[in-house]
């Protein structure tokens, strides 16, 4: 089954503002304990992988991490793709959204949510 694993040792991390952001969804959309923030990729988008983001619950294959205080899912073959990672969250003008600054992607497109490694 799925360890957890010290945030020392997490794939990916947080921004200040990502995190707060996460945080304020969650408590608006009353996100219930059971439930963590899945990261991952998956097939398609315009560079051929696209980022997967959003709260759900463990699915069998997932390691579980605790960052900033958050629980994060993630499948152990993503890993390959998404470490050292950075989720930053951007609030303006021209854009608002999480972004994804990710130093194992070779190209990415310009929707900032699709890349190839």
């Amino acid at each position: 089954m799925s360890t957890t694993v010290d945030t020392s040792f997490a794939p990916v991390t947080f921004s200040e503002g990502a995190a707060k952001e996460l945080y304020k969804l969650k408590d608006q959309q009353e996100i219930s304990e059971d439930y963590g923030l899945r990261v991952g990729v998956e097939g398609g988008g315009c560079a051929g992988m696209n980022y997967v983001l959003g709260f759900d619950q463990k699915k069998e294959g997932d390691q579980e991490f605790f960052i900033d205080g958050i629980k994060v899912f993630m499948n152990k073959a993503h890993q390959m793709y998404l470490m050292g990672m950075m989720i930053d969250w951007q609030d303006g003008l021209n854009s608002r959204g999480f972004t994804f600054v990710n130093p194992n992607a070779t190209s990415t497109c310009g929707c900032g949510t699709s890349f190839s490694a």
